[in-house]
């Protein structure tokens, strides 16, 4: 974003004053904007003498002076004359509420540059979207009712969308909001420049952000990682893991939806916490604000009931949230607290005959957390005082709780069954004794372990300043004059690179013997041909080679089924290599060049497995040996490698580094690699080897 252009969205996210142009939308806008708002509010209209009960001018040159920030509401044959118009008085920015640009296909985008062309270097927000709201000051360019927060620190919601964020403004959370931006079409500004000016906002301590797509994926993750840096955590809902939503994305606001493991990918490099639901983006974003981010999953889980218990221990582990026993001294010490019924544990049910005792139970709730828990949570509902006047002892331990927690400096929550189960005056006393209010039982515990994700592994992602920038895409990859490598071709290169292959030689059928004999039995024959790139379907591979004959019987056999399957192949040219053994495990590394992303790698189990259990895991490059050995751990079939059953472990930090060689070999090849994959890379006591690989790469630089 341009210095001139980061000016004027700093003028109009915080305006000295504000202008409203239209009809009766626009009237709406100004009159909520004047009761909020302390600055001049002006209309602009040439038909009224006043816009909302706010002072009207004829036309944009009869201003008093160039607003900071604008909402338009005219009909679209009018919009981009208006435009004009404000960036010749040097208005500061707009929101353009007007519709039917680019989301209405070819036609509307043609018009959508001509709004781009004529908004120059103001902050132009839209087309197609609601507009922007400052709680903290009353700015309020937003065509519907917006509330009044006067909120003077919490969240920034950035959205892709309208209703949504409005929505979102009229929750009974006790979310702090301090600014909305309705993205709309993005023609000039993106998610990321609002999450850039965003960021350096001390009132803005983390972002909420609803995306169908994003525009530079390079300046997205720069804002992030800057938000990283800055503990300002950034949760986001993307639209788009269904085909059917993936299709409604582009009619909408005519944004692309890209590979969804590709979008999660990038969230994960950058430590940004994707959530389910509006409600549980409300949570996260609550209990972020209020408690901070938890170092680690460690929490220790306090109820009342045997029934709560259990279900915080499911909801626990289904989110990967850890339920350590207490230690023997806390153990001890809560022996001697606890009725002779209850029975230490984590989640722990300190049991009714304990229930509201504000004596024991801080001295209960201390024992406990003293184990050094990254997180404290205690299931409480409060009954509304229409049901059940005396709240006393539900308080009683929720204060209890509180004081107990905060001694420690632990982060912790309250958190109800049902969402409806804590009022806003016992959310507003917890928020003032840094305790978070969790509504709902699920929601709750998906933010828990959100905050302990996010706080756990944000040390490891500042690390590696190289998730800021990707390894850019391809410009217009000429994929029909490709060339693929055939495995000679493509092992050679992975050798060269640092990367284990098999022992192997290339021989034509007359010196294939003596090849075999120098490789050693038994020994793996393969077809070599460029036009196999995959070789077991045509039965141009035999494993498990024993002696001469075999091999002798091998070579036949497997030039009449190659020919049978592609009759104008003949092959000439075999591989022979040494048959692998003491095999632990098997991987499948495979990368792709995406139109968005840039180099895309995935890690998934071997073989025929990845498409049987979708057992992967996906990384964008570059990409850090944490961040790999992190991906080998989320595989379903990772106890594998840890030594399943009392077999042999792998070296994963040896691990690692192969496939960070295979990493960095796929990005010097940058300019020339379309696809590459190798499957299986078998896992050894000795360490990986690459036995089978597939290179494909453009046809101007395809030498080995």
């Amino acid at each position: 974003m341009k210095s001139t252009m980061r000016r004027n969205l700093d003028r109009l996210l915080n305006p000295r004053h504000i202008a409203f142009i239209g009809g009766d939308d626009a009237a709406f806008s100004a009159k909520q904007c004047a009761q909020t708002f302390s600055g001049p509010v002006w209309g602009v209209n040439p038909s009224r003498e006043t816009l909302g009960g706010v002072p009207c001018f004829p036309s944009v040159a009869d201003l008093p002076e160039a607003p900071d920030a604008v909402f338009i509401a005219t009909p679209r044959s009018a919009t981009c004359d208006v435009i004009k118009e404000l960036s010749k008085i040097g208005a500061g920015g707009a929101v353009c509420f007007t519709a039917g640009y680019a989301e209405l296909g070819e036609d509307g985008q043609t018009l959508e540059r001509q709004l781009v062309d004529a908004a120059g270097d103001m902050a132009f927000v839209g087309p197609n979207c609601y507009g922007v709201v400052n709680y903290t000051n009353g700015a309020t360019l937003w065509p519907f009712g917006a509330g009044r927060h006067n909120c003077s620190q919490g969240i920034a919601l950035i959205m892709q969308s309208g209703m949504l964020p409005a929505n979102m403004t009229m929750n009974d959370r006790s979310v702090p909001i301090t600014h909305i931006v309705s993205a709309g079409n993005q023609s000039v500004l993106a998610i990321e420049d609002y999450m850039e000016v965003l960021l350096d906002d001390e009132r803005v301590r983390a972002i909420g952000i609803y995306a169908e797509g994003i525009h530079n994926v390079n300046a997205f993750s720069k804002a992030a990682y800057k938000a990283l840096s800055l503990s300002k955590p950034i949760t986001i809902i993307k639209a788009g893991r269904s085909k059917i939503a993936a299709e409604l994305s582009v009619t909408h606001t005519g944004s692309l939806s890209g590979s969804d493991d590709a979008f999660q990918a990038l969230f994960d490099r950058l430590g940004i916490i994707r959530c389910n639901s509006p409600s549980e983006m409300l949570e996260t974003l609550k209990f972020l604000s209020v408690s901070g981010a938890p170092s680690g999953k460690r929490i220790a889980g306090f109820t009342c009931s045997g029934g709560d218990a259990a279900m915080l221990a499911d909801a626990c582990d289904q989110v990967d949230l850890f339920l350590p026993p207490p230690s023997n001294k806390s153990t001890q010490a809560l022996d001697a607290l606890l009725p002779e019924i209850a029975t230490v544990t984590n989640p722990l049910d300190y049991t009714t005959p304990l229930w509201g005792n504000r004596e024991v139970m801080p001295k209960v709730f201390s024992a406990m957390v003293q184990d050094g828990y990254d997180a404290a949570c205690i299931i409480q509902d409060f009954p509304p005082a229409h049901i059940h006047a005396d709240q006393t002892p539900y308080m009683n331990d929720a204060l209890s709780f509180a004081d107990a927690c905060s001694q420690l400096k632990i982060p912790a929550a309250v958190c109800s069954d049902l969402p409806e189960n804590i009022d806003a005056k016992i959310r507003s006393i917890l928020i003032e004794r840094g305790i978070t209010p969790l509504q709902g039982l699920d929601n709750g515990v998906a933010a828990l372990a959100n905050a302990c994700r996010y706080g756990s592994r944000k040390a490891m992602l500042l690390e590696d300043q190289r998730a800021v920038k990707l390894i850019e895409p391809l410009l217009n990859p000429t994929t029909s004059t490709a060339i693929l490598l055939d495995e000679w071709q493509g092992k050679q290169a992975l050798k060269n690179a640092g990367v284990n292959v098999p022992n192997s030689l290339k021989a034509g059928e007359e010196s294939i013997e003596k090849s075999a004999t120098t490789v050693g039995y038994p020994v793996v024959l393969k077809a070599i041909s460029e036009k196999l790139p995959h070789k077991t379907e045509v039965g141009a591979v035999r494993l498990n080679i024993r002696n001469q004959k075999e091999l002798i019987e091998s070579v036949q056999t497997m030039k009449k089924d190659v020919h049978n399957h592609t009759a104008d192949l003949e092959i000439d040219e075999f591989l022979v290599e040494a048959m692998q053994s003491d095999i632990i495990a098997e991987l499948l590394v495979g990368i792709t060049r995406d139109a968005q992303f840039g180099m895309v790698m995935v890690i998934a189990s071997g073989g025929v497995m990845v498409e049987l259990i979708n057992d992967k895991a996906t990384l964008l490059l570059p990409v850090s040996n944490a961040q790999i050995i992190e991906a080998l751990k989320s595989l379903k079939t990772f106890p594998l490698l840890e030594g399943f059953r009392g077999r042999q472990k792998v070296d994963l930090n040896q691990l690692a580094n192969c496939i960070a060689s295979i990493a960095t070999f796929a990005i010097s090849l940058s300019d020339t690699l379309l696809e590459m994959e190798i499957n299986p890379l078998m896992l050894t006591p000795e360490g990986a080897v690459a036995a089978d690989v597939m290179i494909r790469k453009t046809a101007d630089l395809c030498q080995a």
